[in-house]
């Protein structure tokens, strides 16, 4: 059975976009005789009407960023106004920064007519990476006109040694700086570039320069705002795309339902499964391909399912199973790299890829592309399915749907992938955490200065900070750096989380891959087991210590998915709003997430095979930012009402707050452009506490999933009304009768109460016909003694009920000298700093918040905080201030000084 005839029953929809004439111009009239030569040598008489344009501005020292679609040259969009400038001044220097060591080299390739052209003399380049040999960076640093490089080797070794090995010179020569795939610099990613940039700023003017930009972007919706955030300048933008294309042919394919002898229904095929029988197929009609998945399980799984059914007697024999291979991080360089050029060479015919290949990596000629599940965002979808076709010939592209909301909603609405532009990308470049790191990194490079203050925002509250930590000291009205040796080398560009994980193969000590901490606890936890090229390890130990985990080889027929759970904590209320039936409000939170087992599901079938409990649950604390609402009371009690004891007489079944969760979290995912682990939603505790009073203050929190936040929720808070009509739409839009774990999670939840509860966010409306709502016994109900109002007037009796409950810091309140109260915090002034610095530890200061949450009536958020006496009190910014000191000084509460005086993590 061809791949054009698979599963035809199962193809839902079909789109072919017709081929497009190209629209041309004339050579630009500013444009040098050379170049103009060079492009008539390379057949290309005129350019497109993008390439033009760009080149035009360019030459008005403007900072560009251009938009158009893959393959549509732009590359030499700014390739052509570079050149001409070293053309004109051989002095003139570009850097061109990369996300990825692998486009970095792909360019270099790309850049060899140019260099070939001209010849040495004229114009040189080189790649400057990790795996550049010594004496080639010296021969780039020394004469190369055009540097190609990467985030990571801009921040950890350009910058720190701008006044060595001749990086004095290309700072102070460096006329453009070029920023390809500018659409992946989003979240921490791209908030650390920011701040990248803002050093590359303040060097560039120490040494009497400042370079022009010039950038790419596949489309999104606000391609200038994340220019300018990023690099800190005004841009102008080239969005018409004169590229012509080839036609294009799109089919959404539904996974079948499984349905037994008896009509009964069995559940679905997974879009994993559905991959699996496809790509075989596609192999063997020798059709190159590249199929994305949204994970590097599910690139081993279909890479290891596919290759079993390549393997079996009596199968299709064109093809064989050594003919396909995994791409994704966690592969080493060398491996990448191995792949890259197997697949050029036509040894491989297809590839298993994260999003790591959604960039323009030369890998040859593809004619089909086979995403496996939506990427999440209509830029991925668009730059997944752009690496077909690029040769001009026509191509075809598979979305493999899953059972989750946003596929089934592009199924029921396949307009919205094709008509709709595309997502906001969104960075913080005000991160707390992030500026901090790169504070230290500037003020290592140059000491810090007042001009320092516009490009670093919090300068003022991190330096008493770093003072006190004896990292900066006071030189002649700056602040030089007297800490470690190398601060940017500290962190990680790629994720704010200074915890990494190394696993290795218990018996040889290689080493296998490296992940963040929070992965490690979901992925190589202890019984985990990991895929790797096709290849499975069972996790036998995780130190927690060392940071490492061990692994054998595992020969077993099943995978495993970690589960755990989450708790909340309000730190710190920055806004609040009110918005139809709720309250909304922004701020920091303390989240504590928990892996306490994993389930085992099989290979081929995916059916779970059972469940394994932890020894000992691993937990990872932080600090991020969150947007929470308030759950109206009639919603709370509703769906209290339908909550169900489970075997361990738990009321956690019937959970329609999940629901609720669910829908608002996936409809937040395509408001923002955020993907499954950017963001997280959950309903406060008490939620589930069935014998609560009927008023309550029940709350569901959206929060960034890094530490310290990068700004997804507050788009959301943003963007509420939004969030909640898209959730509306995509439950009522979904073709399921009662629900499904497509648009409500769960099957076992009823749709109308989720869809109901959507609604009363908005207006109050009457309970759907026929749902039912337990009631509940009366309760008698124990009223606090103290409220906000008056806890300063009966301060001694509450002091009086603490020590006669025995509570905790009872004798702690009584030391107590003032007590001022207002909205929604609590300030209690103490005889000594240093009783004030010890009650405000995060350990102490919690004890005291749940103490007084238990005798006193407050809101949730409400903020606690303890003074001396010996001070007056902070005004709201001497607050604020105080609040970003304790956020930084809480880094380092994490962080031991070695011997030799550097930090170590």
């Amino acid at each position: 059975m061809s791949a054009e005839n698979y599963g035809k029953d199962c193809i839902i929809y079909e789109k072919t976009i017709p081929e497009r004439k190209a629209q041309y111009t004339e050579y630009p009239l500013q444009l040098h005789e050379e170049l103009k030569k060079y492009l008539q040598e390379q057949r290309i008489e005129k350019l497109y009407t993008h390439q033009a344009e760009m080149f035009e501005l360019a030459r008005e020292e403007k900072n560009v960023v251009i938009t158009t679609s893959t393959a549509s040259g732009k590359t030499l969009s700014f390739f052509l106004p570079v050149v001409q400038s070293i053309l004109e001044n051989p002095m003139t220097r570009a850097i061109f920064v990369y996300p990825t060591k692998a486009l970095a080299a792909d360019q270099y390739r790309a850049l060899q007519p140019i260099l070939e052209y001209f010849g040495k003399s004229r114009i040189s380049a080189g790649v400057y990476d990790g795996d550049t040999p010594v004496t080639e960076r010296s021969r780039i640093r020394k004469s190369a006109n055009i540097i190609l490089t990467n985030p990571e080797m801009l921040n950890g070794s350009m910058l720190p040694n701008h006044s060595k090995y001749g990086f004095d010179f290309i700072f102070g020569n460096l006329r453009f700086v070029v920023l390809d795939e500018l659409h992946t610099y989003r979240g921490a990613f791209g908030s650390h570039m920011a701040n990248v940039c803002r050093r590359l700023d303040r060097i560039c003017r120490y040494y009497h320069g400042q370079p022009q930009f010039l950038c790419s972007s596949a489309t999104i919706a606000n391609p200038l705002e994340l220019a300018e955030k990023i690099c800190g300048q005004k841009f102008v933008c080239v969005s018409h795309d004169g590229s012509g294309t080839a036609e294009r042919r799109y089919c959404l394919i539904q996974p079948p339902k499984i349905q037994g002898k008896d009509g009964k229904y069995y559940g679905q095929e997974s879009a994993v499964a559905v991959a699996a029988q496809l790509l075989p197929q596609l192999m063997e009609e020798q059709r190159s391909f590249i199929a994305f998945t949204r994970s590097r399980r599910n690139v081993e799984i279909i890479l290891k399912e596919t290759r079993d059914r390549l393997d079996q007697a009596g199968f299709l024999g064109r093809s064989r199973s050594d003919q396909i291979s995994g791409y994704r991080g966690g592969y080493t360089p060398a491996e990448r790299k191995e792949i890259e050029q197997k697949m050029i060479a036509g040894v491989l015919l297809g590839l298993v890829s994260t999003n790591a290949l959604e960039l323009g990596i030369d890998i040859g000629q593809i004619s089909t592309t086979v995403l496996v599940g939506y990427p999440g965002t209509r830029a991925s979808f668009w730059q997944q399915t752009g690496r077909a076709g690029r040769s001009g010939s026509s191509c075809t592209n598979y979305l493999i749907l899953e059972q989750l909301p946003m596929d089934q909603y592009i199924a029921l609405e396949p307009d919205w992938l094709f008509e709709n532009s595309s997502e906001h990308a969104i960075i913080d470049p005000d991160n707390l955490l992030i500026e901090l790191a790169h504070i230290r990194a500037a003020a290592a490079e140059l000491p810090l200065s007042l001009d320092d203050i516009a490009l670093f925002p919090d300068l003022g509250e991190t330096i008493p900070v770093l003072m006190n930590m004896e990292e900066l000291r006071s030189q002649n009205g700056r602040f030089a750096w007297s800490g470690g040796e190398y601060p940017a080398g500290e962190f990680s560009m790629r994720n704010i989380d200074e915890n990494q994980y190394q696993l290795m193969e218990r018996e040889t000590g290689k080493v296998i891959t490296r992940m963040d901490e929070s992965q490690a606890f979901r992925e190589i936890h202890p019984g985990a087991v990991y895929l790797h090229d096709g290849d499975a390890y069972q996790v036998t130990e995780l130190n927690l210590e060392s940071k490492t985990g061990y692994a054998i080889p595992f020969q077993g027929n099943y995978y495993t998915v970690s589960g755990g759970e989450t708790n909340i904590e309000i730190i710190h209320e920055q806004k609040s709003q009110t918005w139809e039936r709720t309250a909304l409000s922004f701020g920091e939170l303390k989240v504590e997430d928990y892996v306490h087992m994993y389930k085992k599901l099989q290979f081929h079938n995916h059916q779970n095979l059972g469940y394994e409990q932890l020894r000992r649950p691993l937990v990872k604390k932080y600090e991020t930012e969150g947007t929470w609402l308030r759950i109206p009371d009639n919603i709370v009690r509703a769906y209290r009402g339908l909550l169900q004891p489970d075997q361990e007489g738990r009321y956690t079944r019937n959970n329609h707050f999940e629901g609720l969760n669910f829908a608002l979290k996936n409809a937040a995912q395509m408001v923002t452009m955020t993907e499954q682990e950017d963001i997280g939603v959950i309903t406060s505790l008490d939620a589930m506490e069935l014998m609560g009073p009927q008023e309550q203050e029940t709350d569901l929190y959206f929060y960034d999933r890094y530490v310290g936040g990068l700004g997804f929720s507050e788009k959301i808070y943003d963007l509420i009304p939004q969030v909640v009509q898209q959730a509306i739409h995509m439950v009522s839009g979904c073709r399921c009768a009662d629900g499904c774990v497509a648009c409500v999670g769960d099957y076992r939840l009823d749709k109308k109460m989720v869809l109901w509860g959507l609604k009363n966010l908005i207006a109050e409306e009457p309970l759907p016909e026929g749902s039912k709502v337990v009631t509940w016994a009366p309760t008698v109900w124990r009223q606090k003694a103290f409220t906000l109002e008056n806890l300063t007037e009966k301060w001694k009796e509450f002091v009086q009920a603490a020590k006669q409950n025995g509570e905790s810091f009872a004798a702690f309140f009584a030391s107590v000298q003032k007590v001022e109260t207002e909205k929604n915090r609590i300030c209690l002034t103490v005889e000594s700093a240093f009783y004030a610095d010890w009650a405000q530890s995060f350990e102490n200061l919690t004890v005291i918040r749940n103490v007084l949450r238990y005798y006193v009536e407050m809101p949730e958020n409400t903020r606690i905080a303890v003074i001396s006496g010996q001070n007056s009190r902070d005004s709201d910014i001497q607050q604020e201030r105080k609040a970003k000191q304790e956020k930084v000084a809480r880094r380092y509460e994490r962080t031991e000084t070695s011997s030799d005086g550097g930090r170590k993590q």
